[in-house]
C-alpha cells in the first residue's frame, strides 16, 4: 500500500462530516496531532441538524448500519460506542408497502424474517430466503476485508483468491437476477434489490455483488441512535477532542499552501495553519479544485440520482408507518428508466418514509411527529437543472403529498406544521456535484480500484476521503473511507490507542 511520504506529526483533516472525524479518530490512535477545519458551526457535514419549531431534524442520512464501524472508530482513542451513544435497534429494520396492498415487515432476526416472508409469499419464498440468507453472509465475508476496508493503488490488487471467491458467489452477475435465483416474488426482490439505488445503479444493471448493501440493512440490522442521526458525527466530534484533537468551527477553507508537490498549510479565512499532510473530506470538485489538479479519466465520471427531500413536522401520526417504511408504487424497471436514463420523475414514485419520532418521540414537541419523505429524482446531468427546480419544487411537493395520501397517509398535506423541501437545486448550492449528495455512481468502472483514489498523483501528503472516494457511498462505506485514509498517513500501523484526555477549554467551538 502507497503510503504519503516524509514527515506526517501534524495532520489537517478539512471538513468535520462523518469521514473526516473517522479519518481524526484513526489519525489520533496511532499517535499523530490533528487539527480539524469544519466551515459549519457543528460537526456532522451531510450529518446535519435543522431545529424548526421545536423539531429536532436529521438533514443527511436516516438508515445506520454496521454500528461495528463506529466501534472501531471510537476504539482507536481508546472509547466505546456505549460510552458516547445509545444505539437503538429498529424492529422491524423496515416495512415495505406495496402497490397491491400487501404488508411486509423486514426483520434482521432469521427465524422473525423467515416466518414474516411465509406469511408474506408462502413456505416456497420463505426457503428461498434462508438460501438467499446464507448467499449474502458469504457475499460479504468475500468482500468486505480484502474489497471493501481496503485500500487500492492498481487493479492487479483485486487478483486474490478472494476474487475468485466472489465470483464462485456469483458477484459479477447481475444483482436482479442472482436475487430472482432465491425469490420468485416480484414485491419480495425489491426488499433486497431497492438498494442499488444507494449505489446508483438500477438492480438490474448493478453487480450482485452490491447485495453486500442488503446484507447491512437485512442482515446486521439497523439501529437509530437516541437524539438523531446527527448525534453519531457529535459523538465522535466529542470523543476527537478528548483525545486531543483541536477542532476549529466555522473556519472556511480557501486554499492549501505548496511548496513543490506537498501541502505546507491550509488557508482558511481566519488565517493561516501549517501542516504535515492534509485529509480532504469535500466533494470531489470543492477537493480537485483546492489540489488544483483533477485527475485524467478515460471517461467522465457518471453521477448516482439525486433525491427530493421532505421534512415535515405534523401534528399527527399514521399507524401504518413503522420508523422506515418503503411505500412502492406498481411500477419498478420504469422507474429506473427514469430516473438513470431519461431524467424524467418518478411517473409512479417509490418512496422512502422516515418517522424517527416512532423510535425517540424527544425529537418533536409533544404529541408532534416527524417524517421524512426521501422521493430519488435524476441528477442534474440528466434532469431538469437548478434553475428548473427552483420553478418546479413547490408542484413537486404537492404531487408527493398527494401520493401519500392516496396510499394511506390521509389528510397528511394538512397535517404539517412545520417543513423544509430540499431539491437538487439545493445540494447544487451546497457545492455537491450533478446536484446529487450520493456523489459518483458505483458503476464497474467507478468501483473498488477504478473509482476515484484516495491519493491524487502530483501531490506527496494530501489524502482524500468521503463518498466520493474508495469505498463509496453510505454511512457505514464513509466511516470506513475516513480509516482508509487515515492508513494512507499512518500505514495502518502507530501505537496502541491512548485513553481519552480531559477535554481542554481551548480547542474549538462547543460540539
Amino acid at each position: 500500500m502507497r503510503t504519503v511520504s516524509g514527515r506526517v506529526d501534524h495532520v489537517v483533516v478539512v471538513g468535520a462530516g462523518l469521514s473526516g472525524l473517522a479519518a481524526t479518530l484513526h489519525l489520533l490512535g496511532a499517535g499523530r496531532r490533528v487539527t480539524v477545519v469544519e466551515r459549519a458551526a457543528v460537526p456532522g457535514g451531510r450529518a446535519g441538524l435543522l431545529r424548526l419549531g421545536g423539531y429536532r431534524i436529521d438533514t443527511g442520512p436516516t438508515v445506520l448500519t454496521m454500528p461495528d464501524l463506529l466501534e472501531e472508530a471510537f476504539a482507536a482513542v481508546g472509547a466505546t460506542t456505549a460510552d458516547r451513544l445509545e444505539l437503538l435497534p429498529l424492529r422491524p429494520a423496515y416495512r415495505a408497502r406495496f402497490a397491491d396492498g400487501s404488508t411486509l415487515d423486514v426483520h434482521a432476526c432469521a427465524e422473525a424474517m423467515e416466518a414474516e416472508v411465509g406469511r408474506f409469499a408462502g413456505a416456497q419464498a420463505a426457503d428461498g430466503y434462508r438460501r438467499l440468507r446464507t448467499w449474502l453472509e458469504k457475499l460479504y465475508a468475500a468482500q468486505q476485508r480484502r474489497f471493501i476496508d481496503a485500500n487500492f493503488d492498481t487493479p492487479l490488487q483485486l487478483l486474490r483468491p478472494e476474487l475468485v471467491r466472489l465470483a464462485a458467489l456469483g458477484g459479477f452477475g447481475r444483482l436482479d437476477a442472482r436475487i430472482s435465483r432465491f425469490i420468485g416474488d416480484e414485491r419480495l426482490r425489491r426488499v433486497f434489490t431497492f438498494q442499488a439505488l444507494y449505489a446508483g445503479v438500477p438492480p438490474a444493471r448493478a453487480l450482485a455483488a452490491y447485495a453486500v448493501i442488503a446484507y447491512m440493512d437485512t442482515v446486521a440490522g439497523v439501529y437509530f441512535p437516541r437524539g438523531g442521526m446527527h448525534a453519531v458525527p457529535r459523538a465522535l466530534a466529542e470523543a476527537a477532542r478528548d483525545a486531543g484533537a483541536e477542532i476549529r468551527y466555522g473556519h472556511d477553507v480557501t486554499a492549501l499552501e505548496r511548496r513543490g508537490p506537498r501541502i505546507t498549510a491550509v488557508i482558511t479565512d481566519q488565517g493561516r495553519i501549517p501542516c504535515d499532510a492534509v485529509v480532504l473530506t469535500p466533494d470531489l470538485p470543492e477537493a480537485y479544485r483546492l489540489l488544483g489538479h483533477r485527475p485524467r479519466r478515460p471517461v467522465r465520471l457518471r453521477h448516482s440520482p439525486s433525491a427530493v427531500v421532505l421534512h415535515a413536522g405534523t401534528d399527527r401520526t399514521w399507524p401504518e408507518l413503522a420508523h422506515h417504511t418503503l411505500s412502492f408504487g406498481a411500477a419498478w424497471q420504469d422507474t429506473f428508466h427514469e430516473l438513470t436514463r431519461t431524467g424524467r420523475l418518478m411517473s409512479d414514485p417509490s418512496l422512502l418514509v422516515t418517522s424517527p419520532t416512532v423510535t425517540d418521540p424527544g425529537l418533536a414537541p409533544p404529541g408532534r411527529h416527524l417524517l421524512y419523505v426521501l422521493a430519488p429524482c435524476p441528477n442534474t446531468d440528466i434532469g431538469p437543472d437548478a434553475a428548473q427546480w427552483r420553478e418546479l419544487a413547490p408542484r413537486y411537493r404537492d404531487s408527493l403529498l398527494a401520493t401519500l395520501d392516496h396510499r394511506g397517509l390521509a389528510g397528511v398535506a394538512s397535517a404539517i406544521e412545520e417543513e423544509c423541501l430540499v431539491t437538487p437545486a439545493d445540494w447544487t448550492a451546497q457545492g455537491h456535484a450533478a446536484g446529487t449528495p450520493f456523489s459518483a455512481a458505483h458503476t464497474l468502472a467507478q468501483t473498488g480500484p477504478f473509482r476515484p483514489r484516495n491519493l491524487v498523483r502530483g501531490t506527496e501528503n494530501a489524502v482524500l476521503a468521503g463518498c466520493g472516494t474508495t469505498p463509496g457511498v453510505g454511512v457505514p462505506t464513509v466511516l470506513l473511507s475516513g480509516k482508509l485514509a487515515a492508513a494512507r498517513i499512518t500505514g495502518g500501523r502507530g501505537p496502541a490507542a491512548p485513553a481519552p484526555r480531559a477535554r481542554q477549554a481551548t480547542e474549538g467551538a462547543p460540539v
